[in-house]
């Protein structure tokens, strides 16, 4: 909770960058853009409760 942002708004990332950090039962786990993107929107803020299949970023797809 105390570290920067992984990503921000605007960011433009590449397929296999860290996005955020997902704990779950006490276990962190690392997760990863699955394509290159731009972050268009942050939909949750750190440390906030989600549900399985909570959106968590809105973003927009970049040609390879």
């Amino acid at each position: 909770p105390d570290t920067p942002p992984f990503v921000q708004v605007g960011d433009t990332v590449s397929e296999g960058q860290t996005l955020y950090i997902l704990e779950v039962m006490k276990t962190l786990s690392r997760m990863e853009a699955e394509y290159p993107c731009r972050i268009v929107e942050i939909l949750v803020t750190n440390g906030q409760p989600v549900e399985p299949e909570t959106p968590l970023f809105r973003v927009e797809r970049l040609n390879a």
